[in-house]
């Protein structure tokens, strides 16, 4: 039996070295995990509010929400009416952990497993992140926008660009690709746009620009190509993403305010992904900690106390409070995605006939990590309840589906558990994870760059609710500031 890597609560860097390489080993040999190169930093409270404050992220422009957000965590906290994470994980090449300098070195060692790992595997390998992610850039774009917002709020004035930012902040849900990317041009279309632009530029000279002082001139591009492409002369309507229709078409938007529109939809893009796999990215980061946990703990590299504080930390975070309790706020996605990767593991190596039944293609196999990286490559939330939700684990939920609708007087339970009823229970719960369903669905559906100007917007309601008054005039006000002209929005039924 090995001896224990660590046996105080207090931690120092060398520790902090010797477990990490030992967490590696179990991650990348009996876990197989294939991750971005791990850059762990520990910081204080303050900077891990400051990193609440701005979404996350290592470094962001300025707007008065994340002062706000800093302020309203930082009152929370002082007063004790919450915590801060033990980490932070950022979606980058190299992937980026932050661990709170208070945790003990057992709860860094989890952290490490949970973030340093899991995250970063998921990150990795999940085709919504290799689709619409550049971990490799997403950090010189981020230095890219700080300095672009700055030099714009020098030149323009604050006031100018916080109101660009509030208005397309606002339309932040409504500034993504959810299902396609628009048609490249070809290499001759882009470099001709480009002299285009150029040569407005000069036209457009002012002698006063060179009384500026030196260093707040405006990059003139982003450090790294756009994923989307520019837009090529002709709207293809309709658009889903209204920020880029925006950029593309607005007839009152200067050059600047493009681009600040830009930096904002990249943004949206790139946290997209992660609205997407909630479950399952916590799901799979949690997994992986209890494994390499318990296997430090198996082979004596963490002690008997080490190993408590750990499992009374992990139960805390797969805690799923009843209905009736006050602190219910729904299914804990930690709660369900461990849960449902963990019952993978048993119906692998250990299935009943129940689950032959119903996962015919890998229960009894054995080789539980084939079926979760295959699962945690190719699936979203929806996706993986739909596929891999099992009759055992909606029993250890007890789940079951509610049929309610507007006009009928009663609600009556429409799905329990028998065979019928197990299907209908997976298929409601999936629906809840849809994004698109969630969110409103607004799209352009028409614009007159000839005549009036006048920007039509549709919103498709789901289920037939239609968009709160508050928020369609909120819609509405931003877009128009956006566009220089009258929007009008208008609803259709969409699907019942």
């Amino acid at each position: 039996m090995a001896k224990p890597l660590f046996s105080e609560a207090e931690w120092d860097f060398a520790t902090l070295d010797a477990v990490y390489k030992a967490i590696e080993d179990i991650a990348l040999n009996d876990l197989k995990l294939d991750v971005y190169p791990n850059q762990i930093e520990v910081i204080s409270s303050e900077q891990m509010l400051d990193a609440y404050s701005s979404l996350g992220m290592p470094l962001m422009y300025n707007h008065w929400s994340f002062g706000k957000l800093f302020a309203r965590e930082e009152t929370m906290y002082r007063h004790g009416y919450s915590a801060l994470a033990y980490e932070i994980v950022i979606n980058s090449s190299p992937c980026i952990s932050y661990l709170l300098e208070e945790n003990t070195m057992t709860m860094q060692a989890l952290v490490m497993a949970h973030a340093a790992f899991g995250h970063n595997h998921f990150f990795k390998n999940n085709y919504l992140f290799r689709q619409w992610t550049n971990a490799e850039g997403i950090l010189d774009y981020l230095a890219f926008a700080k300095k672009y917002i700055a030099a714009c709020e020098e030149r323009h004035g604050r006031d100018e660009v916080e109101a660009i930012l509030d208005s397309a902040h606002a339309l932040m849900d409504q500034g993504v690709f959810r299902y396609r990317r628009p048609p490249k041009p070809s290499k001759e279309r882009v470099l001709e746009k480009h002299r285009a632009r150029r040569r407005h530029e000069e036209e457009s000279y002012n002698e006063l620009w060179r009384t500026l002082p030196a260093g707040i001139e405006p990059p003139a591009a982003p450090p790294t190509p756009d994923p989307e492409e520019d837009f090529d002369g002709e709207m293809k309507l309709p658009e889903e993403n209204i920020l880029y229709f925006l950029e593309k078409n607005s007839p009152a938007l200067k050059a600047w305010q493009r681009e600040t529109l830009r930096i904002v939809r990249n943004l949206a893009q790139y946290f997209y992904p992660q609205k997407q796999t909630k479950v399952m990215n916590e799901g799979c980061a949690t997994f992986v900690h209890y494994t390499i946990m318990n296997t430090l703990f198996d082979r004596g590299l963490i002690g008997e106390g080490a190993w408590m504080e750990f499992i009374h930390s992990h139960t805390s975070v797969v805690f799923q409070p009843e209905f009736d309790d006050r602190r219910y706020s729904g299914l804990n996605p930690y709660a369900l995605g461990y849960g449902m990767m963990a019952d993978i593991r048993r119906i692998a190596e250990n299935p009943t006939p129940e689950d032959r039944d119903w996962f015919p293609s890998f229960a009894g196999q054995g080789d539980f990590i084939a079926v979760l990286k295959d699962a945690w490559a190719n699936y979203r939330d929806e996706s993986f309840i739909e596929q891999f939700l099992s009759p055992k684990a909606m029993r250890d939920f007890r789940l079951f589906a509610m049929h309610d609708k507007s006009a009928d007087p009663t609600m009556k339970v429409s799905a329990i558990h028998n065979e019928q009823g197990f299907r209908a229970v997976r298929s409601a719960l999936a629906r809840q994870y849809d994004v698109g369903a969630a969110e409103a669905n607004i799209q352009v559906v028409g614009a007159d760059l000839k005549g009036d100007r006048k920007l039509r917007l549709e919103h498709t309601m789901h289920r037939g609710v239609p968009l709160h008054a508050g928020a369609r005039e909120m819609v509405l006000a931003h877009a128009e500031r956006l566009w220089g002209h009258e929007v009008v929005l208008s609803e259709t039924p969409g699907e019942a």
